[in-house]
């Protein structure tokens, strides 16, 4: 009976850490983790791409592009406070993986950001999309869609108004 309960446990934890895993992607030293969206107020015309990096490697590497199929286009963004105001701008030469470090990409902080939409994402549904990489090259990833607002990428939170911020491009 010990044997069958062993081998019971052995799969359940095969099964939950391919359940884990499903939704995070490898290239070379590369790991990214949890890529999602989130569904946008009717009307809006762009949309946001988050996820985690991180570079297990000895060398960095940089994200320099990448693509949706719900957009026309993709462009790498940050969000910071200056001087009391919310900026955002486009890293027009992408930005830095640095080796043995991982950077998040969120709400309010470095994200993407997908214009041109084809369509509106939609809370529960998936759409795919390509992160480019210097180094690493390409990886396909699906960004799974969080209700609107959310901050995480799994609770409801407050929906982004990007119409009232200063999109600075440098």
């Amino acid at each position: 009976m010990r044997f069958y309960s062993a081998i019971a446990a052995l799969l359940l934890g095969l099964f939950a850490a391919t359940g884990a895993s499903a939704h995070d992607y490898t290239v070379g030293s590369l790991h990214i983790l949890h890529p999602w969206s989130r569904e946008i107020p009717k009307g809006a015309q762009v949309a946001g791409g988050y996820f985690t990096i991180e570079n297990n490697g000895t060398a960095p590497d940089r994200l320099i592009g990448g693509s949706a199929e719900i957009a026309g286009r993709f462009l790498i963004h940050e969000m910071k406070t200056e001087n009391g105001v919310m900026k955002m701008r486009e890293l027009e030469k992408g930005i830095e993986i640095p080796p043995g470090k991982s950077v998040k990409f969120a709400p309010n902080g470095y994200h993407v950001m997908l214009f041109d939409l084809k369509r509106a994402p939609k809370e529960g549904e998936a759409f795919m999309g390509t992160l480019v990489f210097e180094k690493a090259g390409k990886v396909d990833v699906k960004f799974v869609v969080a209700p609107l607002g959310s901050a995480d990428g799994k609770s409801k939170g407050a929906p982004m108004n990007h119409d009232s911020m200063d999109h600075m491009k440098h």
